[in-house]
């Protein structure tokens, strides 16, 4: 029904749509990082921040600051707009919005084992989890020692369950499979917002089939590289891309049997819009490919905007918040450690 979206879309989506992009004119611009870029000390960020939006969040904490402070209470923001958002929506915008939250319980659920098989505090992960990704029995990840009790104590109940189907094993949880079980999970989760994002049809599917594809793309790229070297063979690489994205599915037969980064580098140069990323790289780096990633990945999002009467604009205004939020995280990491020669290395400019 691609066209006809203007007729009902309103009745439902206007509001939330309108207060949207009103959100995504708070974001800051290229001035306020120039701005950013310049401070000594974290209460000149602090002090830069309290005429943006993050004001309100960050006034009432005292010196000295601390990095984290400064990202949970950015984080803290997103949080309150993303359930302002999904108290106000209606479906099938609530369920969409609720899909934008699955890679944060999959991030969390990860972190927990991971730091429960490395003998470290719970409460303490805990604190270190997503806000966006939490959900009741999510302590109670500590006691799985195998995939299985995993799936059986504590996931069955959650979102995230239909994903574990292809991931239950009896192997004892170890640092390569918790991996692989990111990775296969993440794969799920893509696939299935995918074909819901195509049943809503429209300019929605439309949208977001170009920006799921590009990260569909991008996690079948960092397997390649991360997976050079470690014991997982061809087709266990294969089982981990996506099936969908532009380089299904001839790119991932050439990825699955790349042994080094320049053999990714000629996999990829194929494709012409990952042409001009990788040209950015020099042979047999890596370094800069995430940040590349980012850009290209930011540019996608802020095309969203342009379009009307579809959900992307609310994926796309939740992922570049989150990108927001890493450049200030960045930028104070820089600023703490008095490392202001290389700030500028990881921040993508967002307007």
């Amino acid at each position: 029904m691609y066209g006809f979206e203007a007729l009902t879309f309103n009745i439902h989506g206007g509001y939330l749509e309108a207060i949207v992009r009103g959100y995504r004119s708070g974001l800051l611009t290229a001035a306020d990082y120039n701005n950013l870029c310049q401070c000594e000390t974290l209460d000149d960020i602090k002090m830069h921040l309290s005429a943006t939006e993050y004001g309100p969040y960050l006034q009432n904490e005292p010196s000295p600051l601390h990095t984290t402070t400064i990202v949970e209470k950015c984080t803290l923001k997103l949080v309150d707009e993303y359930k302002h958002m999904l108290t106000q929506a209606t479906e099938p915008l609530s369920t969409f919005l609720e899909y934008i939250t699955y890679g944060h319980m999959i991030d969390n659920v990860v972190l927990i084992v991971t730091g429960t098989l490395h003998e470290r505090d719970v409460q303490e992960l805990l604190e270190k989890c997503h806000p966006l990704g939490m959900f009741d029995s999510i302590a109670t990840l500590a006691v799985a020692q195998n995939m299985r009790e995993l799936y059986r104590l504590v996931l069955v109940d959650t979102p995230l369950a239909p994903y574990f189907s292809e991931c239950i094993t009896s192997e004892d949880l170890d640092d390569m499979n918790i991996e692989i079980m990111r990775n296969t999970l993440y794969k799920a989760y893509l696939e299935d917002f995918y074909r819901f994002c195509q049943k809503i049809g429209g300019a929605t599917a439309e949208i977001m089939s170009d920006l799921l594809s590009f990260e569909a793309d991008r996690r079948a790229v960092n397997i390649s590289i991360n997976s050079i070297g470690t014991e997982l063979t061809r087709d266990d690489r294969r089982k981990l891309y996506s099936n969908f994205g532009l380089l299904y599915p001839y790119g991932h037969e050439e990825l699955a049997v790349c042994e080094d980064i320049d053999q990714v580098r000629g996999a990829m140069e194929k494709y012409p819009p990952y042409q001009a990323i990788f040209s950015k790289l020099s042979y047999g780096e890596s370094q800069i490919l995430d940040k590349a990633f980012y850009e290209e990945e930011v540019k996608r999002l802020c095309l969203a905007f342009e379009q009307q009467f579809h959900y992307g604009v609310f994926f796309a205004y939740m992922r570049l918040r989150e990108q927001e939020i890493r450049n200030l995280m960045w930028i104070s990491e820089c600023v703490a450690q008095n490392q202001k020669s290389r700030v500028h290395d990881s921040v993508v400019f967002i307007f």
